[in-house]
């Protein structure tokens, strides 16, 4: 029996959110560490996030995961964000702090962590393909970690001039703009090279325009697509002996934030994993 008689729940808002992994993750980490709780997948209309917020409020949800269409939208039915919040202007994750609905973004710290697996990502030079909303989070928290440099490399100018501007002005960490024409070659003394983009989402032969010839041994190259894991990116750069860092890391690093954020307790990071590859079949 737990010991207390109310489950605590969490819940994931969006629409569509159909095939959502995280529930199936989560609850199999709240198993694994003796915790009571329960993660409900909700399906929300943009016309109701505002209702649906009130009723996680009414009800005493502990928070929730925020996704596709509701991450901007939602910061206006919230008390207080992050540092990381608000500077990347996105919520995926909140928290109930007493009476306050606390909102933070876990992409990007998900990414970090990941990514100090295999390399310090402080005073290192970055060059990352992308200007949505995944590469605006990397890059806040890769500033935030103290890199030296970030190249944003992006098809659309006026998305990646925006998102320069705001690491150069605000975030305070040196950045500049690439348009991306053709296949991009990594300049010379970069150590760490990020795909943003969705290129590769289920489509594990889609490639992203990158020249591999500039790939070298001694770089880290990332890619946030987990699903699948091994896109053509990741095989083609640990064919050129870089070290590679596939999206299921960065996936399954944001839930133990998540966790933690709600929680307080560390959740057991093989769990998370073995639960998120037992879903996608890996």
């Amino acid at each position: 029996m737990p010991d207390s008689p109310i489950q605590q729940i969490v819940c994931c808002m969006g629409q569509p959110v159909a095939g959502n992994p995280t529930q199936f993750m989560m609850e199999r980490a709240f198993a694994a560490a003796g915790l009571d709780w329960r993660y409900l997948t909700l399906e929300v209309p943009p016309e109701r996030l505002g209702d649906a917020v009130k009723g996680l409020r009414a009800m005493g949800f502990r928070g929730g995961n925020f996704t596709i269409p509701h991450n901007v939208a939602v910061i206006s039915h919230l008390d207080e964000l992050s540092e990381a919040a608000a500077l990347i202007g996105a919520v995926n994750c909140a928290v109930c702090r007493g009476e306050k609905l606390v909102g933070e973004n876990t992409d990007g710290k998900g990414f970090v962590r990941s990514l100090r697996e295999v390399i310090d990502p402080a005073g290192k030079r970055v060059a990352i393909l992308g200007a949505g909303a995944a590469a605006r989070a990397i890059t806040v928290e890769l500033g935030l970690a103290g890199v030296a440099e970030i190249v944003v490399v992006n098809r659309t100018a006026e998305r990646g001039r925006t998102l320069v501007d705001l690491l150069n002005e605000s975030v305070k960490v040196p950045a500049r703009f690439v348009h991306l024409s053709g296949d991009y070659a990594v300049e010379e003394g970069f150590q760490i090279v990020v795909n943003a983009t969705s290129i590769g989402l289920s489509d594990s032969e889609a490639r992203v325009p990158l020249n591999l010839d500039s790939l070298q041994i001694d770089m880290v190259v990332a890619d946030v697509v987990f699903n699948p894991p091994h896109t053509q990116l990741i095989r083609d750069a640990a064919a050129r002996g870089c070290t590679t860092l596939d999206g299921l890391g960065m996936f399954v690093s944001q839930g133990m934030i998540a966790f933690h954020i709600w929680t307080g307790v560390d959740p057991d990071p093989s769990v998370l994993r073995e639960a998120i590859e037992e879903y996608l079949e890996i």
